[in-house]
């Protein structure tokens, strides 16, 4: 078994193609209360620090703060029952997991999206092939705070020294180093190369199976 034996992963933009859903779960939203809808480009830029920051961005400036948690409030329901409308995983990620599944590696997921929208996720495709799946929740600090890597490396018993994480974008290249562990940067996702490498970022991988490849050099 080579050094590495726990991959955490990301979730929108890495594993699931999210971005859909996300969109039309904020523009209906925002169409509930009269407000100006985004468009997929706009939400694209939003995204990566969970969903209360995505619609602090999608919402008009000044939007005063109960009008706010409103609108918060109901895309947070929109959103659970509508996750799984055009999401899908990208190509090759489930060949990436069974791989990982059957050479004995231990995988989980860490994303700022609510638990409820990670957990009813996780029971549609990785119940399988992930061990565990740690989304935003009371009383625990969204990435890049190290917190749900931490969480992760407790649940499966592993070491920041054994583990690699790998995502999409610059919170995932941060989350990674404040958690001491090496980052994986696909390039399927959210983010393209220029900017992840502005932000730190090392190694990339063009498709899941360069993952394989680079996780095995680590």
């Amino acid at each position: 078994m080579p050094r590495i034996t726990t991959v955490i992963f990301d979730l929108d933009g890495t594993l699931l193609n999210t971005l859909e859903d996300l969109a039309d779960s904020t523009n209906y939203a925002l169409a509930q209360y009269g407000m100006p809808q985004r468009t997929i480009e706009e939400v694209r830029a939003f995204v990566g620090n969970g969903v209360r920051k995505l619609m602090e961005r999608a919402v008009p400036e000044g939007t005063d703060e109960v009008r706010f948690e409103a609108v918060f409030d109901c895309f947070k329901r929109y959103y659970v029952d509508h996750c799984k409308v055009k999401t899908g995983l990208y190509p090759g990620v489930m060949e990436l997991l069974e791989t990982l599944k059957a050479e004995g590696y231990k995988v989980a997921v860490v994303s700022n999206k609510l638990q409820g929208g990670v957990d009813e996720l996780y029971r549609s495709y990785f119940s399988d092939t992930v061990q565990v799946a740690v989304g935003e929740r009371a009383g625990v600090s969204r990435k890049p705070a190290p917190d749900m890597v931490e969480i992760v490396l407790r649940e499966l018993g592993s070491s920041a020294g054994e583990a690699v994480y790998v995502g999409d974008s610059e919170v995932d290249v941060a989350t990674a180093a404040g958690a001491g562990l090496p980052c994986i940067s696909v390039l399927w996702g959210f983010r393209d190369r220029d900017f992840l490498k502005q932000n730190g970022a090392v190694r990339f991988a063009d498709s899941p199976a360069d993952v394989w490849v680079l996780l095995r050099e680590l």
